[in-house]
């Protein structure tokens, strides 16, 4: 149910929201004030790691919209230090983020997915 400003209103009892608050266990990567990395538990490629923001944020379109400046910025440092600590800049990587029903997002708070360890092809068929 939108909230009176037009927004979706946030579920917190989303998954994430759950590991926020450490009611969900995660294998930490990173976390500081702005984000908290883990590993994905169903890895699609060899690391397969899930970067959430810290705020209530259903979508990137969302996190953009509404977030401070300061948590735009902590945020996407976090995935930059993730990606470094990792070590999958040399070899390369995939960050991909799912936005609604259409584009795959599975859950509601906003999550940058880092993909690495294999080659890993085209994201999107090409149409014959």
């Amino acid at each position: 149910m939108p909230e009176a400003s037009g927004r979706p209103a946030y579920d917190d009892t989303n998954v994430f929201a759950r590991i926020l608050r450490g009611e969900i266990p995660c294998k930490r990567v990173y976390e500081d004030a702005f984000a908290l990395a883990f590993h994905d538990i169903a890895p699609q490629a060899p690391v397969h790691v899930l970067v959430i923001p810290k705020g209530p944020y259903l979508s990137l379109s969302d996190f953009g919209r509404h977030a401070s400046e300061a948590e735009i910025a902590g945020f996407w440092r976090a995935v930059a230090t993730v990606t470094a600590q990792l070590g999958l800049e040399d070899a390369g990587y995939r960050a991909l983020t799912n936005i609604g029903q259409d584009g795959g997002q599975e859950v509601p708070h906003f999550h940058v997915h880092l993909f690495a360890g294999r080659r890993l092809g085209r994201m999107v068929p090409a149409s014959g």
